[in-house]
């Protein structure tokens, strides 16, 4: 019964040394989310209102998504135009576009 035990878990450990980034990720983006409610709370533009501002000045660019991160503050919106990725850095607290990589 030992062994059979040992073997059980010598066989799940590979499957939870991989789960494990995953978990970590999933922790991450619920603090991102936190922050970004927290900051929302004081006054700081929503998601929505910083895309409302942003996503119309990149004319002929389909826009992808966002990621917010929590340490800077930063939402980096993602655009593709003609093949070519777009990251427009936009602050969270202020809604002021603060960086841009691509054309």
């Amino acid at each position: 019964m030992k062994m059979l035990l040992f073997l059980a878990t010598l066989a799940t450990t590979p499957f939870l040394i991989a789960a494990a980034p995953l978990l970590a990720g999933a922790e991450q983006r619920r603090s991102d989310q936190m922050s970004a409610l927290q900051a929302r709370r004081t006054g700081a533009p929503s998601l929505r209102e910083i895309e409302s501002r942003v996503i119309p000045t990149m004319r002929g660019a389909q826009y992808l998504g966002s990621d917010y991160d929590s340490g800077s503050a930063i939402y980096t919106l993602k655009f593709l135009r003609d093949g070519t990725v777009i990251w427009v850095d936009v602050d969270g607290r202020t809604g002021q576009i603060v960086g841009r990589t691509g054309r």
